[in-house]
């Protein structure tokens, strides 16, 4: 698939970040009308949770022809990064590039081609995912507002708001690029705007493109992790028994069996076959979610490493925030 252009910043972006609002044409295979009828599904179960959808429109078809479709488009850059977000698809990040290599540090979908997996019906893999207040959100297929934000450091923030009419809660999360740094600064608010105590869920669901020499760390301190329903659990990172019905502990002793040979992405032999951080090593897709850090305040990180591009990538945030972090 061949890479969709970037535009260039216009001229009147003159500071070390530039931030503006310019449209770029994507093949997406676009989401059909939803029901006409209103869909309540209160007894739908989703990923352990409500799978009630009322009062969003539900919409269960995609097209099955692609088409070339302009979306509205945020964009932000300073000397390093290179950043775009899709305000008309939740918000999310679609785009974000190391401009020093030319290497997507976020996994880059050159097509839009939703899958059936988000709470009201469209979601789409690929770049960040903002979910709140609970798994692959209500709008994560649906517009957001935008905002350009300039602050005194010349520092500029792209805030992206949205309501959630389940719960009448609002979000806004903020991509935040500064002056001469080669990192992106995520902020994040979260409004009741009800009188009543409500929960939600918060993560960023960033996605990267993994190969055999693609590699997971935790903080070191961190010696088990467990899918994010804790179905299974299992010493990190090197698994001695069973995780996700696959018996490392075997691995460990005999190799990797043939029928679990993964036919691509074949690892090199230099690491164990048992080592969780090696994401090419695991016969099936799941999720290895950290134990709560003991560490300092901010060592709640999550550092991947792509050894094949010399490139890493580092999140971290306080505990008293986000006491976890998932792969």
């Amino acid at each position: 698939m061949k890479r969709f252009e970037l535009p260039n910043a216009p001229s009147d972006q003159t500071g070390s970040v530039k931030a503006w609002s310019e449209p770029v044409t994507i093949p997406t295979y676009l989401p059909l009308p939803p029901d006409k009828n209103p869909m309540f599904l209160e007894k739908r179960v989703y990923q352990g949770s409500s799978g009630r959808v009322y009062p969003l429109p539900f919409i269960d078809r995609i097209a099955t022809e692609a088409v070339d479709h302009s979306w509205q488009a945020a964009h932000i850059e300073n000397e390093f990064l290179r950043v775009m977000v899709l305000p008309e698809i939740g918000g999310r990040i679609h785009v974000g590039m190391d401009k020093t290599n030319g290497y997507d540090f976020f996994y880059r979908q050159n097509v839009i081609k939703p899958a059936l997996v988000g709470l009201a019906g469209p979601w789409i893999s690929g770049g960040v995912e903002f979910n709140w207040p609970q798994h692959h959100r209500p709008a994560t297929f649906m517009p957001v507002e935008i905002l350009f934000e300039e602050h005194e450091d010349g520092s500029r923030t792209i805030w992206c708001s949205d309501h959630d009419p389940m719960n009448r809660l609002k979000g806004m999360h903020g991509i935040c690029l500064h002056p001469g740094k080669a990192y992106l600064e995520l902020k994040v608010r979260l409004y009741n705007r009800t009188p009543f105590t409500q929960t939600f869920l918060w993560w960023a669901n960033a996605a990267v493109h993994v190969h055999e020499l693609y590699q997971s760390f935790f903080p070191p301190d961190v010696q088990h992790v467990a899918d994010h329903a804790k179905r299974a659990v299992s010493r990190f990172p090197l698994c001695d028994g069973l995780y996700y019905g696959v018996d490392y502990g075997t691995r460990s002793k005999n190799g990797v069996p043939v029928d679990e040979q993964p036919k691509k992405f074949i690892p090199p032999g230099n690491y164990a076959p048992n080592d969780l951080s090696w994401l090419s090593i695991l016969p099936r897709t799941f999720s290895e979610v950290m134990t709560i850090s003991a560490g300092p305040a901010w060592s709640t990180l999550r550092i991947t490493t792509s050894h094949r591009a010399k490139s890493n990538g580092l999140g971290a945030t306080t505990n008293s925030v986000t006491p976890g972090t998932e792969i």
